[in-house]
């Protein structure tokens, strides 16, 4: 994105709201996922996953958040400085699937400016990733850093 588009701290306010592109998930995209970071049987095992908590396969949820930070990254609010968290609370209150067609909603809950350093604010941003069917499969909440726009 253009330099001339990004966000400064003196940009955002409560309340903003914003949404990002989507991101189609398969079971070749969960498997590999969980083979390589979160090896467990009902996130690499179809046949297995049938009888766990989930009765099928389904993806980490930290592929889910993975996934989701992508799509803010590349569509979501564009930070100036990027998006660099400090902290983050996160829920998976539905387990993501194969077929799932995933796209994240955000709102700016808190803006507060620094009260050490007067180059930057912290923002705390509520993100809801959805499924093509509105179905909330994580929420995200996070505070970021942002800088302050130079005198």
């Amino acid at each position: 994105m253009d330099q001339d588009h990004r966000l400064y701290f003196e940009d955002i306010s409560v309340g903003q709201k914003f949404s990002t592109g989507s991101h189609s998930l398969d079971e070749a995209q969960i498997i590999s996922f969980a083979k390589q970071f979160d090896p467990q049987p009902f996130h690499v095992d179809p046949d297995a996953a049938q009888d766990s908590l989930f009765k099928g396969l389904a993806a980490s949820g930290w592929h889910t958040a993975a996934i989701t930070m992508r799509l803010l990254v590349e569509s979501g609010i564009p930070l100036a400085g990027g998006m660099i968290g400090s902290e983050a609370n996160v829920k998976w209150p539905r387990p993501t699937r194969a077929g799932d067609v995933l796209t994240a909603h955000g709102e700016v809950v808190d803006v507060r400016p620094s009260k050490s350093r007067p180059d930057r604010g912290w923002i705390s941003i509520r993100t809801e990733t959805r499924n093509q069917h509105g179905d909330v499969l994580q929420i995200f909440t996070s505070m970021m850093v942002v800088p302050r726009r130079k005198s």
